[in-house]
């Protein structure tokens, strides 16, 4: 599927990020309200950067300090505030920039409006083969069930669609699609996936594993196509101040994009790599993690597995039938014995595990699997559970054992809170999204937004973490406020634990001696903004490796459309 602009004015625009950046050399940012945190959680100010010619911190300056004399170049920033990058714990970098290159429904607020949407993009992509996109929620929409195929035929006539579910874990077919798929009346779900059924036949939604059903029939991207979304995702990213990311799930397609934008110099950002599943992570790594590439930006260390699917498909996999579908409980996605096979095949080369786990079920299988590897495979292997959206409170104690990382992103539960108590009653809550008795029981906490699923803006989710309120300050109070942290609590977990995830703490995360100098120039005081402004904060200025790779009123050259 073919992008309607041109690769190479994006190749060009990526390029030109840096004009006008120095040189990589020995040099001092100064005059800034700088403010980090230390290892140990500690506020940290300063007043300048000195950086080597290898783009990592010598030291942080305060007010009086003497400045270096020799220097190949100093920046004036001129009083602005500079806070380190911030690390997203858990997103998916390909699926943002295909995404934003297609058509979005995220914005949608009914059915009418998508198809409405949907009209205007088919019209406007008359040459398309294939009409993709994604970000439709029924939930949102206030259906009360899953659209139709023939509601998505009434926008697209007879042209294959496919979209997918704003959580990833679903995709929207017309009857076009099916056809070139080869689905019919007596087509079966695949283990852990499920044909929502209209009338008998399927119906146009296909739920987790099923998705695949639809997706084998799918226009592949081209390489061109892979890269221009890489360099729209990268863009989207920086502009947001997020200056590095860990990839979930990344195919063998996409590493070799990672690998071409490193070879051609145009990996601006960081990516931590979880390979999707064990037999990409070993055609990747060999046999073990990769080292570090091009100056720290890009590793593959670990290996991204699924017990579940999500809550608003109802493919979470709970301890009890949903409160709003009796006799469902979820869609198991791994056996006992095969989760463990697969751990253990990753493990064994010294691949990290990171497991996604949303409902209270799969949290349990999660935890029951570390519990059983952890002493074959000890030492330091930072077990993450992905999303621990749903915990029975009684498995909660058991994430501060053998090291374990949750992996959580704040925004879920501002989105999700009325769907989760839909789904579950309010009586099975209490583990719910339960950021402040992760830490309390012993547990890393590592936040991230899991774009494209939500908004990549670190801010949102810092303002949620301590607020548990969402844009319009709902609900009064927050909702279940006992579970939020500190506002300092929230900035480690999209910062040094956010990196520490990713075994990448000494690399990055915060602003000290010996790292690199990523840091990110605001328009505000994030520890003294309200919730409000610290919502709205705007990023002027993103620097990686002591080189500014983007600033505001730049962008607009790379997207290329």
């Amino acid at each position: 599927m073919r992008f309607p602009f041109s690769i190479a004015r994006s190749l060009a625009a990526a390029i030109s990020l840096t004009i006008g950046a120095p040189a990589l050399a020995d040099a001092l940012v100064d005059n800034v309200d700088g403010m980090t945190l230390a290892a140990d959680g500690d506020v940290v100010r300063f007043n300048g950067i000195v950086i080597d010619g290898e783009g990592r911190i010598v030291k942080l300056l305060k007010r009086g300090d003497k400045r270096p004399e020799k220097l190949d170049w100093k920046a004036d920033l001129k009083g602005r505030t500079v806070i380190p990058g911030m690390v997203d714990a858990h997103g998916h970098v390909m699926d943002l920039g295909f995404r934003a290159l297609a058509l979005d429904l995220s914005d949608t607020r009914s059915l009418a409006a998508a198809q409405d949407a949907i009209r205007r993009y088919a019209a406007e992509n008359a040459t398309r083969a294939w009409l993709t996109g994604g970000g439709w929620n029924q939930e949102v929409w206030a259906l009360g069930r899953f659209p139709s195929a023939a509601e998505l035929d009434a926008a697209t006539g007879d042209r294959p669609a496919w979209f997918i579910r704003a959580d990833g874990h679903a995709g929207w077919a017309n009857s076009a699609a099916m056809k070139a798929a080869g689905i019919t009346a007596a087509t079966r779900a695949p283990a852990g996936g499920r044909i929502e059924l209209v009338a008998g036949k399927p119906g146009g939604v296909f739920v987790d594993a099923a998705m695949a059903l639809i997706e084998q029939a799918v226009p592949k991207p081209t390489p061109r196509d892979r890269n221009a979304a890489f360099l729209k995702a990268q863009t989207m990213l920086l502009s947001v101040g997020v200056t590095a990311s860990a990839d979930m799930g990344t195919t063998l397609e996409d590493w070799m994009t990672y690998r071409r934008m490193g070879d051609l110099g145009l990996l601006r950002m960081r990516v931590m790599s979880y390979a999707a599943g064990v037999d990409v992570a070993l055609l990747v790594g060999g046999s073990g993690p990769t080292p570090w590439l091009y100056d720290d930006r890009l590793r593959m260390g670990g290996i991204k597995l699924y017990t579940d699917g999500a809550l608003g498909s109802r493919g979470a996999w709970l301890k009890a039938p949903y409160a709003d579908a009796p006799g469902n409980s979820g869609l198991p996605l791994q056996s006992d014995a095969r989760l463990l096979n697969l751990i253990s095949r990753g493990a064994m080369d010294g691949f990290q595990i990171a497991i996604h786990a949303i409902g209270d079920r799969a949290n349990q299988q999660a935890l029951d699997a570390i519990d059983e590897v952890s002493d074959t495979y000890n030492g330091d292997r930072r077990w993450r559970i992905e999303h621990a959206q749903i915990v029975d409170p009684a498995d909660l104690p058991r994430f501060g054992r053998h090291g374990i990382i949750a992996s959580m992103q704040p925004v879920h539960q501002t989105s999700d809170r009325m769907m989760a108590e839909a789904r579950l009653g309010p009586a099975r809550l209490d583990g719910a999204y339960a950021w402040k008795a992760m830490l309390g029981n012993g547990a890393r906490l590592a936040f991230g937004s899991d774009y494209p699923v939500e908004s990549a803006n670190p801010f949102v989710g810092w303002a949620v973490a301590f607020t548990r309120q969402d844009g319009d300050g709902q609900p009064f109070g927050g909702w279940r406020p006992e579970q939020a942290v500190s506002r300092e609590q929230a900035w480690r977990a999209f910062t040094t634990d956010a990196a520490y995830a990713g075994f990448a703490e000494k690399r990055f995360g915060h602003l000290a001696p010996g790292l690199r100098a990523d840091f990110i120039v605001i328009d505000r005081d994030p520890l003294l903004a309200s919730p409000a402004d610290l919502r709205a904060t705007g990023v002027l200025e993103t620097w990686v490796g002591g080189v500014q790779v983007w600033r505001r009123g730049q962008a607009a050259a790379g997207e290329g459309r």
